[in-house]
């Protein structure tokens, strides 16, 4: 059996103990989804809390955990019993931003630990302290030291919570796992990853399918019901996040700008700003897409595949495009910069597939996007820029090669009720009929998991490594790729 029930008991009752809470006579306000840290840098950082009225992690009588207006500052140190320590000026959690407090820290030493904390209530006199979190800032981009960090995507709440699967994969479910949240958490959280990218559908705007988020209210309560459970807290107190949109956290399937069917495109743009630490709070006009160089060895780009495209179901040829003509030149200028012994593109749809026949959604897709596709991997081979794409989006594990030489690797979806079997090369159903894609590997079977990313940098005996293992929620490893410069 996957789970003993009493251990997690306490851990559950441990986290909200840690957390600041008491019964609610003694505490009249509460933070019931923790801190998480964002966006982080060498030098600067974004954390991120949100007052409630109740303690999580059990949801209200609505089936949601209100929020509260209060105020909060953020405390931060080198040393995690916080001595010199420094504070953010008081932050208002007011309802306009749906109650979540953010600060930006800057001046930060390159490849430290940082440790911090949320002081809150409802006011000034009379304030609780919330856990000690911690984050550690990049190194310097000439530093060559190891690094390891976690990808995961398309984590279905519904089918979590109903026991029933989107598509095919097991259910494996328990009560408890519904108490505490997704068991993938608790695996990656063993390998102490220096960060997560989530790579989009984090929440699904539009499940359960007979009653989809439309309404303001309804699209922040997806979020509020996802980050309250105590695995996910724990993990972002101390595992910092880099965050991409998709379709079902941005409006819902294969969603693109042109319909007036709601929620509108305004409200899916400006609604993940809100509730994702990317940008500092209540800023609307810098792009999503950026790039971040990790280290030495690593450089990241991170694409943003919704804002800009043009209709899905438009005839595709030169003019169609996901990115927009900015960000295209952004991405091929910021790649002829890079000398980084490797190039990781984080696309929340694939570029390779294959994918199944029916959809016209990404680049993959017959009818959708290929011809952008075909171009930029023409361009990279003409400037001999080698790219790794990893994305999300597609519910199954695979490593893929397209004929043109570009590498993919899905990281699948993080629980088992929401994976896939996928589309294989050479099936007449998928984008790739003609097997023309090199698969190295695809899993045997659905099962929630995540990719696994470790740089190891060059000694007087090897040169330096990228490896990249695809991992299941129990831990397993299904998959290992090792890549030297």
């Amino acid at each position: 059996m996957r789970f003993q029930f009493f251990p997690y008991y306490i851990l559950s009752f441990a986290i909200l103990i840690c957390a600041g809470e008491r019964p609610a006579q003694a505490v009249e306000i509460f933070h019931a989804q923790g801190e998480m840290a964002g966006e982080v840098t060498a030098t600067s950082v974004l954390l991120q809390s949100r007052l409630t009225e109740i303690p999580g992690p059990v949801l209200d009588p609505s089936g949601d955990i209100t929020g509260k207006a209060g105020l909060a500052k953020f405390e931060w140190s080198i040393d995690q019993n916080f001595s010199d320590s420094k504070q953010t000026d008081w932050l208002k959690a007011e309802p306009e931003s749906d109650f979540i407090v953010r600060a930006e820290l800057t001046n930060l030493k390159p490849g430290t630990q940082y440790y911090y904390r949320l002081h809150y209530g409802t006011d000034q006199a009379d304030m609780e302290t919330g856990p000690v979190c911690s984050f550690r800032t990049l190194n310097d981009p000439e530093t060559a030291v190891p690094l390891k960090f976690c990808m995961g995507s398309c984590m279905n709440y519904h089918s979590f919570m109903s026991g029933k699967s989107n598509g095919g994969g097991p259910v494996t479910a328990t009560e408890e796992d519904r108490k505490l949240g997704y068991p993938v958490f608790e695996q990656m959280l063993k390998l102490e990853p220096e960060f997560f990218i989530g790579t989009g559908d984090i929440v699904y705007y539009d499940h359960p399918g007979n009653n989809p988020a439309k309404t303001l209210p309804e699209l922040r309560q997806k979020w509020h019901e996802q980050f309250r459970f105590p695995r996910l807290i724990k993990f972002f107190s101390q595992t910092p996040a880099y965050w991409s949109k998709d379709d079902h956290d941005f409006r819902y399937n294969d969603a693109d700008l042109k319909s007036n069917r709601e929620p509108s495109v305004e409200v899916g743009i400006d609604l993940f700003r809100e509730q994702m630490p990317i940008h500092p709070a209540g800023e609307k006009d810098k792009p999503t897409y950026r790039t971040h160089r990790v280290n030495k060895h690593l450089q990241l780009w991170f694409v943003e595949g919704r804002d800009y495209r043009s209709p899905n179901k438009a005839e595709d040829g030169p003019e169609k495009t996901i990115w927009g003509a900015e960000q295209k030149a952004w991405l091929q200028k910021t790649l002829l910069e890079s000398d980084a012994t490797w190039k990781i593109l984080i696309s929340p749809t694939p570029m390779v597939g294959p994918d199944s026949a029916r959809k016209t959604d990404n680049h993959t897709n017959l009818g959708g996007f290929r011809a952008e596709a075909e171009e930029f991997f023409n361009w990279l081979n003409e400037h001999q820029i080698n790219l790794i794409n990893f994305c999300g989006d597609r519910h199954w594990q695979y490593h893929s090669i397209h004929p043109q030489g570009v590498e993919e690797f899905s990281c699948g979806a993080l629980n088992d009720e929401n994976s896939i079997m996928g589309s294989f090369p050479g099936q007449k159903n998928s984008t790739d009929p003609e097997g023309l894609i090199k698969q190295p590997y695809h899993y045997k079977k659905p099962t929630g998991g995540f990719l696994f990313v470790q740089v190891e940098p060059e000694t007087k005996k090897s040169p330096p490594k990228l490896i990249i293992e695809s991992i299941d929620d129990e831990g397993t490893v299904l998959n290992r790729v090792v890549k030297e410069k």
